[in-house]
């Protein structure tokens, strides 16, 4: 390190001692113009030959991390400091540190490395030469090596600077979701679900990989083996279960899905996959108790019958909100030829009744002595109105679809999901959502509705508000179903 450089240094922060002038600096350069006049100083080159010195010579980490700082607050948004940054090869120093850092048997600072990640984020900013620049440097190893921290504290910089040096590159997009690709996007996941995330990066790359990129169906098996990183393994008794990281990349695209119901568009093949891990998560329900809890319900073969459920039922909903109802080949029409109606059916009539019928038929089996022990229970509070929601967004204005939940007699089936239930909030304002959408133009439904032997009183006000009234005829004990003038 030269002296021409350290008198650099201590000039423009008006100190002589090294760390305190650096200290200086990175308060200067947090402002616009303290970064551009920094910048007409040539201050970066400066720093980048301290930090290479130290990290050879001295490996003071202080005076490291003091560079990252410094460094990171020169490239925030200043042109001039980011391409000088990569004519004298700042992705290389700083990588080359990092590399040192995170694969060091002595330790290493987490604050260190997330200032590190976030110089080369600042970086990318500036341009596709610099994504470009950066990507070369870090992709594939690096960006695994840094993932493989496992903290939160830089698992969040870390998603920042892969989805900044991919933004309006569709081709980097394209690698990373390639099978090359696949251990980055991994690493990243098995981090943030066992340390946790803070900031929506995480969230802006899995929808763009996982969603946009139609990449679920790679990623979610390489998750499946927790301690074979290769994904490779072939273990018979493996096979059938779910890890806690594939539950929680559901449970993350299930979140981005609810936020941005009307941005991101899901395809014909991923909506299929995920049915595909519905289905098969549905064992779940031959040995499972009922939970308290919602989701996440503790447990990764619930969680992943639930947040796949959740993503079928927002995908359907998506599919409504932007008038696919009557397209042949809608994501929804083509769920519902694989069977979707008569899987979910058969779901519901295997769920005991919500807990205002059960307590009914709890009074009748007192009598009779018969028992409904084999019904199964609801494996997270919330199961059967995500289910019942599935099937109202299934039915809104699909002939079709209202066509075959009569035909597979379904119609008073769901009628009996109008109540109120202890153990799925919301219960009764679903069902009425899905009866008014069973319903809705369809003379044939309503004449099955009519038809159904009057049993005893339900006082179902929310009717009102669809139009319909329910008058039963006395001699027949049948409803008839009525529009309210």
């Amino acid at each position: 390190m030269s002296d021409h450089t350290l008198e650099l240094l201590f000039t423009a922060s008006n100190s002589c001692a090294l760390e305190n002038s650096l200290e200086s600096l990175a308060e200067t350069a947090k402002s616009h113009l303290g970064r551009s006049e920094l910048a007409s100083r040539r201050v970066l080159p400066a720093v980048l030959e301290v930090l290479e010195y130290h990290h050879h010579h001295n490996h003071n980490t202080n005076i490291i991390a003091l560079c990252f700082k410094l460094l990171r607050n020169l490239c925030a948004g200043e042109l001039e400091n980011q391409n000088s940054f990569i004519v004298h090869n700042g992705v290389a120093v700083v990588s080359d540190v990092l590399r040192s850092q995170v694969g060091s048997s002595s330790g290493y600072s987490l604050g260190l490395v997330r200032w590190g990640i976030q110089v080369l984020a600042n970086v990318c900013l500036a341009g596709r030469e610099h994504q470009r620049a950066v990507w070369e440097e870090l992709y594939p190893e690096g960006f695994v090596l840094l993932a493989k921290v496992g903290s939160k504290e830089t698992c969040d910089p870390l998603c920042m600077l892969i989805y900044t040096c991919c933004d309006g590159n569709p081709e980097l997009f394209r690698i990373l979701s390639s099978y090359d690709g696949w251990p980055v996007m991994a690493a990243i996941v098995r981090t943030a679900a066992s340390a946790g995330f803070g900031e929506d990066w995480l969230k802006l790359l899995l929808s763009r990989i996982c969603l946009e990129e139609s990449q679920l169906p790679v990623l979610f098996p390489k998750l499946q083996y927790v301690d074979d990183p290769s994904g490779e393994e072939d273990t018979e008794s493996k096979d059938d279960q779910f890890s806690s990281e594939q539950a929680f990349l559901l449970q993350i695209l299930s979140e981005i899905l609810s936020e941005r119901l009307e941005d991101v568009t899901i395809s014909t093949d991923t909506a299929l996959f995920v049915y595909g891990v519905f289905k098969k998560s549905i064992r779940i329900l031959e040995h499972e108790v009922r939970r308290k809890s919602g989701l996440p319900s503790g447990s990764s073969e619930v969680d992943v019958l639930g947040y796949s459920l959740t993503i079928l039922r927002d995908i359907c909903a998506q599919d409504n909100a932007r008038g696919n109802k009557d397209d042949a080949e809608s994501v929804v029409d083509v769920l519902l030829s694989y069977g979707f109606i008569e899987l979910l059916l058969s779901l519901l009539r295997d769920l005991e009744p919500p807990t205002t019928i059960r307590k009914v038929m709890k009074q009748f089996e007192n009598q009779d002595g018969a028992s409904s022990s084999s019904l199964k229970p609801c494996p997270y509070k919330g199961f059967r109105r995500d289910i019942v929601a599935l099937f109202g967004n299934c039915a809104y204005r699909r002939k079709h679809a209202q066509d075959e939940i009569r035909q597979k007699n379904g119609i008073l089936l769901l009628l009996q999901q109008c109540v109120i239930d202890e153990d799925n909030p919301f219960l009764k304002e679903w069902g009425i959502w899905c009866v008014r959408n069973i319903l809705e133009c369809n003379e044939e439904n309503r004449r099955v509705f009519e038809q159904l032997e009057y049993q005893g009183t339900a006082d179902v006000p929310e009717l009102k508000a669809l139009g319909l009234r329910v008058e039963v005829d006395p001699s027949s004990r049948r409803a008839k179903l009525v529009n309210v003038p």
